[in-house]
């Protein structure tokens, strides 16, 4: 199945809860904390206690994380291709041709004519 960023943010929307402006952005944090929390318990289990990586289980914490990036964005008013375009474009700028460590020090996109 394939799928973009505006038709997942449509649908994602469609089965949030309605809250007011503000305890609509708690919820998203709340729920963010908590998906990763449940992701990195996933790594946890497999890198600490030598379990087989649940990857059926990983990925839908990390389903579950992105929507709520996409209800993030809702609540913002942004489009979540808009929020990953920046993304890129930001990290374009940090690593013009690939990672390095040494640029990852430097943080090109951070520098302004005034540094």
């Amino acid at each position: 199945m394939n799928m973009n960023f505006a038709e997942f943010q449509k649908l994602a929307h469609r089965t949030a809860k309605p809250l007011p402006f503000d305890a609509n952005l708690r919820h998203v944090v709340y729920g963010l904390c908590g998906e990763a929390g449940e992701f990195s318990d996933c790594v946890k289990k497999h890198d600490i206690y030598g379990q087989d990586l649940d990857t059926t289980n990983a990925l839908e914490e990390l389903g579950d994380v992105l929507w709520y990036v996409a209800e993030g964005a809702t609540t913002l008013g942004v489009d979540l291709e808009w929020i990953a375009a920046c993304c890129i474009e930001k990290l374009k700028a940090r690593y013009p041709d690939k990672y390095s460590d040494e640029l990852a020090k430097i943080r090109l996109d951070k520098i302004t004519a005034h540094d």
